[in-house]
């Protein structure tokens, strides 16, 4: 499996999203998996990619929380069971990590 994390610099969630994969895949006995990390500098670079904001996170090189791509640099939102976050919840990730 091949985790990627798509990010801008300017967004505060990327550090807690790359943290949140790592506890869902230690919690499905996945800790063997690396996570790749690649900073999106441009908005040809945005376009160019499956980025949906930041953090986008690709599981084998799709985004398992769809949303439209978009070419701004920009901060994504996800909806969790209490509303909107900047990530995804580690029992969210976890469910689609099973699966693989």
């Amino acid at each position: 499996m091949k985790v990627e994390i798509l990010y801008v610099d300017a967004c505060p969630n990327s550090r807690e999203a790359g943290e949140r994969v790592l506890a869902a895949l230690a919690s499905v006995g996945r800790a063997d998996v690396e996570i790749e990390y690649r900073v999106l500098a441009t908005s040809a670079e945005a376009a160019a990619s499956q980025f949906a904001g930041s953090p986008t996170i690709l599981v084998d090189g799709v985004d398992p929380f769809p949303a439209e791509s978009v070419a701004d640099l920009a901060c994504r939102v996800y909806r969790i069971e209490s509303g909107l976050a900047g990530v995804p919840t580690v029992a969210q990730l976890a469910e689609v990590f099973r699966g693989r």
